[in-house]
């Protein structure tokens, strides 16, 4: 126990590692190395080898980077929490949290939105792909993206620096997230529960709706394609874009949409752990298993071609 000199009462209180703290420590730094290492190979491979330099493999490059800073926001702060046993985080140090952990998903919403438009325009438009995805239209649109989750970051953030917390200050999960702080506010949420919501529809629903038109049409014309080697073929270069999106919704949903932390505290934890852990790690894997591109050019660096 830290002493009165060593902590502060503006301090938050993680309710998240209990028991097992060392199994828990493995787990984290095993899990955060995987992530570096999957995510940078990926960049790292995109960044030198001449035939990933599309607008397909920038968006990757891209995704490749917000999850290595999606994990760093938060599994290095739980490793820490997991050594030390020190649950206590300072209420600077919870809002900057706040900020790059909202700000980072944002972005990745916004990004996947991105990438299936542009595997629509590939697939549908094929004959004006280059004239409409220009290296400068996708660079704008990355900046598009991270402008518009620095400043719904932002919103979020401010709307919850203006309540007012009241003392133990227990936050319900193992970070600094929107849902938990509400919770440990003891003044009026109500219009930061509006927020959340007109936030779920604009950046949720608009951008899960972007990518499913996009692969409507993009199934349709699949499907259109006469030869079964044709179909499978081009439903290969956009099925791990797919994937990607599935596993980022799922885990979304599952951790925004279960019940309150009061009521579950093992379901926030769970839901916790895998919204942050699960897309930054499985995305880099995805991809390399289904996309022959990648998978040649890490055979090429690997044995030095």
């Amino acid at each position: 126990m830290g002493s009165v000199n060593e902590t502060s009462i503006d301090d938050f209180i993680l309710l998240g590692f209990s028991k097992g703290p060392m199994i828990c420590s493995f787990l984290i730094a095993t899990v955060y190395l995987m992530v570096l290492t999957a995510n940078l190979s990926v960049f790292s491979i995109i960044q030198v080898d001449s035939h990933l330099q599309t607008p397909m493999y920038f968006f990757l490059s891209c995704l490749s980077i917000l999850d290595v800073c999606y994990s760093t926001v938060t599994l290095p702060a739980m490793l820490i929490n997991a050594i030390t046993g020190n649950r206590r985080i300072s209420f600077n140090g919870c809002f900057t949290q706040l900020y790059f952990f909202i700000c980072v998903g944002g972005i990745e919403c916004l990004l996947l939105a991105a990438m299936a438009y542009d595997r629509y325009v590939a697939i549908c438009s094929p004959l004006h792909y280059i004239l409409i995805m220009k290296k400068r239209v996708c660079s704008y649109i990355v900046t598009g993206c991270c402008l518009l989750g620095f400043i719904n970051s932002m919103l979020h953030t401010l709307m919850t620096l203006r309540l007012t917390f009241c003392g133990p200050r227990l936050i319900y999960n193992f970070l600094c997230d929107v849902l938990p702080l509400l919770e440990a506010a003891c003044s009026n949420i109500h219009s930061n529960q509006m927020f959340i919501q007109v936030d779920t529809v604009v950046l949720g629903v608009f951008t899960f709706l972007i990518v499913m038109i996009s692969y409507i049409h993009i199934i349709s014309t699949i499907l259109e394609i006469h030869s079964s080697e044709g179909r499978k073929k081009v439903f290969s270069t956009c099925s791990s874009h797919l994937m990607v999106v599935t596993v980022f919704y799922i885990t979304g949903i599952f951790s925004y949409n279960g019940p309150k932390s009061g009521k579950s505290f093992t379901f926030v934890r769970v839901s916790s752990i895998i919204n942050s852990v699960l897309p930054p790690l499985l995305n880099p894997v995805i991809y390399c298993l289904r996309n022959n591109d990648v998978k040649t050019a890490l055979k090429k660096a690997s044995t030095g071609i």
